[in-house]
């Protein structure tokens, strides 16, 4: 009799269900929620075995460990929280700051269905300091892993659990924010807001980091993200989540266009994971930055292969070395070796008797790989260095950027570079930048706050390309866009025109990044689409749009 009473009772324990979701929301009375079914027995029994439990979690696993962790963090229970998951001390820090530094009471918790071993999740709190009170509301979620050291069903620490906008290192503060709030204009004196532009908000934090203290404003109150020095060496600016007392903004004016930027917000939103820039070679000025997905900038910071837009460098690079030259014939077989790999064409095409050109036009690989046993290692680093300003680390456009990596490799690697594999990395700001230096002759760096603003000094390049390079390497852009493949896309657009499609491979990924540059009188614009295809059928459509904005 009295067993079959403490089953009843242990079943009258557990927690609610909401729709199949756990309910962890509770007021400020209420007790810890009793664990799944009899979770704390099935932990003593464990200890007295050495039997440890492998293999993913199971369903109750994963719904009575979200619920522990879930229910000790809303009542303020730190330690008992980060015991819940598989990194205490990391996560009992950040735990600690959230009451302490962001000043966050009444954190209400909701659960949702747990998709396989994520389990989303709400929260609702209120930022209370110095008298001053607002309420906070966000999604994030957590995963519950195996330990595998004991079997026990642990969650998955990481910052995101917290707050989305977490990354290692980062910590959520309220108070003075130490940096005044910026107005941002646009080139016709326009406000530049988020909601306007919505790919503009890391942009808006860039510009605030680098001109809020100079830029003749005050500051207000408000919860941010603080970033730590992981965040920082990937060039992540602080964040603003929500403000208790709004600061005046200085103001800051920029290059984009109002035009520009509004179409190419339109033209990533037709694309999943699609980024575009778009600048005006003669000068430098950035007209326009977009990107489809509105969290990470990748149009400015990301570090993609090119693929095949990287010959644009790479046949700079042959002509003036004399191993290239448009018109002469140039072997495009179907495959080559070297360094022990094994190199193809798409679909293992082959071009006989053909041109440099026509090679350049259809995208035919082993046309440069075929002469990189004729090149020094260092060879194509050199030159994007010296005639594009790329891989150098010393841009400065007025918010953070990442400028181009192109090291110095050997074998394989070294021959894959040429292609704009192996080692290479490049975004679309790097991407429109070299279509533009192919433009208008000579290096400019791009920048979207003009240089008089802070008086800082811009990167230049050691030297141009030779008056017949130059030549050459336009013919072989234009080329392309009137007759190979960048036809489709440019259609329309000549004759002061040029272009290359790319597309590069990823490992995992099923369909490789599909990228495009191009210019087209005093403009020039690149875009990627991330796992799209083909770069003329993904990104040369949304490239090409904002080109004809340009008529």
């Amino acid at each position: 009799m009295g067993k079959r009473r403490r089953v009843a009772e242990r079943r009258r324990t557990r927690p609610a269900l909401l729709g199949g979701a756990l309910a962890v929301a509770v007021g400020a009375g209420a007790g810890l929620y009793a664990l799944y079914g009899g979770a704390a027995a099935d932990e003593r029994a464990a200890a007295g075995h050495k039997t440890v439990r492998t293999g993913p979690p199971t369903a109750a696993e994963i719904r009575t460990t979200a619920a522990r962790f879930l229910t000790a963090w809303q009542h303020g229970k730190v330690s008992a929280a980060a015991a819940a998951t598989d990194d205490p001390a990391a996560a009992d820090r950040l735990l600690t700051g959230y009451t302490k530094d962001a000043h966050l009471t009444d954190v209400t918790v909701t659960a949702r269905p747990p998709k396989g071993a994520r389990v989303p999740f709400a929260v609702r709190a209120t930022i209370a300091y110095r008298g001053l009170s607002k309420p906070l509301a966000y999604d994030s979620s957590l995963t519950v892993v195996r330990r595998a050291s004991d079997g026990r069903p642990l969650v998955d620490w990481r910052p995101a659990v917290v707050h989305p906008d977490l990354t290692d290192g980062d910590r959520l503060v309220t108070g003075a924010s130490g940096t005044p709030p910026v107005k941002a204009l646009d080139r016709d004196g326009g406000e530049i807001t988020a909601a306007r532009y919505p790919s503009l908000g890391t942009v808006l934090d860039g510009l605030r980091e680098k001109y809020g203290k100079t830029a003749g404003g005050t500051a207000g109150i408000e919860l941010r993200v603080v970033r730590g020095k992981a965040a920082k060496d990937a060039k992540l600016s602080d964040k603003t989540l929500a403000e208790l007392s709004r600061g005046t903004p200085g103001t800051v004016r920029t290059t984009l266009s109002p035009e520009f930027q509004a179409a190419a917000e339109q033209q990533v939103d037709k694309r999943a994971r699609a980024s575009v820039v778009v600048l005006r070679p003669s000068t430098g000025e950035i007209l326009a930055a977009a990107n489809s997905g509105h969290g990470f900038n990748t149009a400015f910071q990301g570090a993609l292969a090119p693929g095949s837009t990287m010959k644009i460098i790479t046949s700079s690079l042959l002509l003036d070395k004399g191993l290239a030259a448009a018109d002469k014939p140039h072997p495009c077989p179907k495959t080559v070796t070297f360094g022990g790999w094994k190199f193809h064409n798409d679909d293992d095409f082959e071009i006989k008797g053909g041109t440099f050109k026509a090679s350049f036009a259809r995208s035919c690989n082993t046309a440069f790989i075929s002469q990189a046993k004729k090149l020094g290692n260092d060879d194509l680093s050199r030159q994007a260095q010296q005639v594009f300003g790329l891989s150098r680390n010393d841009w400065a456009i007025g918010v953070p950027s990442f400028d181009g990596s192109v090291p110095v490799q050997s074998a394989a690697q070294m021959a894959a570079e040429l292609i704009g594999q192996g080692g290479v990395r490049m975004n679309p700001l790097n991407m429109a930048s070299v279509a533009a230096t192919v433009q208008s002759g000579s290096f400019h760096q791009p920048y979207l706050v003009p240089p008089s603003v802070d008086h800082r000094t811009l990167a230049t390049a050691s030297r141009t390309l030779p008056a017949r390079t130059l030549s050459q390497l336009r013919e072989l852009m234009r080329y392309t866009a009137a007759s190979g493949t960048a036809a489709e896309a440019m259609s329309g657009l000549g004759p002061d025109y040029g272009a290359k499609t790319g597309s590069a491979e990823v490992d995992g990924q099923k369909k490789p990044n599909g990228w495009f540059t191009a210019y087209r009188g005093d403009l020039a614009a690149a875009g990627v689409v991330q796992a799209g295809g083909h770069g003329g059928d993904t990104a040369g459509p949304i490239v090409a749009a904002l080109l004809k904005r340009g008529s």
